[in-house]
């Protein structure tokens, strides 16, 4: 006899360790070589943004680490109210160290060309709090963007997320995203599948799966697309380093031992096998982008129907 899962019961994209997912972004040094890929892909966030017309009073920021959106979120809407989110503490005080370094060099430019202006701040301070972007210390219909760059793809329930994400929008506020899709590290995962069946990558989700997760979770007309980055590399030593830099593997799944030398051997031949004419190891990073917004309620707490009659314009 088969049951169905309740609705209420956790739906776990992978068995990702939140706990170890802090840990892996304790250290700012430590994912600091593969912010490249991050302000690549934020770069590309901002194209489509700049196709969506929003002016928002308040915009939260869920993941955003080290603050590399922040006073690019800031700069697009200057009269905004930015806030930022992060599970990590040590991330935080890195994103917050940059801004004050930002707002010094604003303040600095500003005592040169408009005298009395200095020390105004020039809208680029942020509130941040430390938080699971499931859990968020915020009201209902807080803010008016939501905005995650690179970030959902470490929670276990991304179902959940979207929920919480659309509990803080306001109506017709905006969701925009991005995450690693299923071809993410892909030859990656066949090198080391050729070792032993322990998971080394995640599982990610599919684009059409997330498209669902929206909807069901209460989003209108979800708008997803997808790409492939491939980053190239002229050693193994500097691809695994940027992947660990990336966040490593958080599975609570993940083979505990160190591989022999004769599984990694196994591992690096697989990986140099696949150099290409210019002689550099390939390493795809599937890129999923969603957008979303939070529509107007079509049925009142008690259960009855909302409709909306609009006045016919051509009436007398």
């Amino acid at each position: 006899m088969t049951t169905t899962p309740s609705s209420s019961e956790p739906r776990l994209s992978a068995p990702i360790d939140l706990e170890r997912v802090r840990h892996l972004f304790s250290s700012v040094k430590r994912v600091a070589d593969a912010d490249f890929l991050r302000r690549e892909v934020s770069a590309r966030m901002f194209e489509r943004l700049e196709l969506v017309k929003i002016t928002p009073r308040r915009l939260l920021d869920a993941g955003c680490g080290a603050g590399g959106d922040l006073a690019l979120l800031q700069k697009q809407f200057a009269q905004a109210q930015v806030l930022g989110a992060d599970a990590s503490a040590a991330m935080l005080l890195e994103a917050r160290s940059r801004l004050s370094a930002a707002l010094s060099s604003v303040n600095r430019l500003l005592a040169k060309y408009l005298p009395g202006k200095g020390g105004s701040g020039a809208g680029l301070d942020a509130s941040l709090l430390c938080a699971d972007f499931a859990r968020l210390p915020l009201a209902q219909s807080a803010v008016d963007l939501v905005w995650s760059n690179l970030a959902l793809h470490w929670h276990p329930q991304p179902d959940r997320v979207f929920s919480e994400w659309r509990r803080v929008l306001r109506q017709d506020g905006l969701l925009m995203f991005s995450c690693f899709g299923p071809d993410t590290c892909k030859e990656l995962r066949t090198a080391f599948a050729a070792v032993d069946a322990a998971p080394h990558v995640l599982p990610f989700v599919d684009m059409h799966d997330l498209g669902d997760m929206l909807v069901e979770a209460g989003f209108s007309t979800p708008v997803m697309d997808m790409e492939h980055i491939t980053v190239t590399y002229a050693n193994v030593e500097k691809l695994m380093a940027d992947v660990r830099a990336l966040g490593g593997n958080p599975l609570s799944t993940r083979r505990r031992g160190l591989l022999g030398k004769g599984d990694w051997s196994s591992i690096v031949g697989h990986l140099e096998s696949q150099r290409q004419a210019d002689g550099k190891i390939p390493l795809t990073f599937e890129i999923i982008y969603g957008h979303a917004f939070r529509p107007a309620p079509s049925a009142l707490s008690s259960g009855e129907s909302i409709i909306r009659i609009s006045p016919n314009p051509n009436r007398k």
